[in-house]
């Protein structure tokens, strides 16, 4: 692996580099961004099934998903790391199957 990084320091990242371009483009636009880059995701993966898949390229996609995530989390003031802890950590985690 290429070297750790944590989920806060991931965020920070992104934030660093796009806040002001993101923040002025809103969460709703940005959504929209990153709902394409799902959609981008889903085909990478839809190819890996049928047999024809770039692992570069699905490697690519599941970042850019990421990267979309952290910035909709910067333009709306939410810590990532805190809410996987509050979510998935604390307390045991919830329970059941996801």
């Amino acid at each position: 692996m290429a070297g750790d990084m944590t989920i806060q320091a991931f965020q920070s990242l992104i934030r660093d580099r796009y806040f002001e371009t993101d923040a002025a483009r809103g969460a709703a636009s940005t959504f929209l961004w990153f709902m394409e880059e799902v959609g981008e995701l889903a085909e990478a993966i839809a190819r890996l099934e049928r047999g024809d898949g770039d692992p570069d390229n699905l490697r690519e996609e599941f970042a850019d998903v990421l990267a979309w995530l952290a910035t909709l989390a910067n333009i709306t003031r939410v810590d990532l790391a805190e809410a996987i802890h509050d979510k998935y950590l604390r307390d045991g985690g919830p329970s059941g199957t996801k």
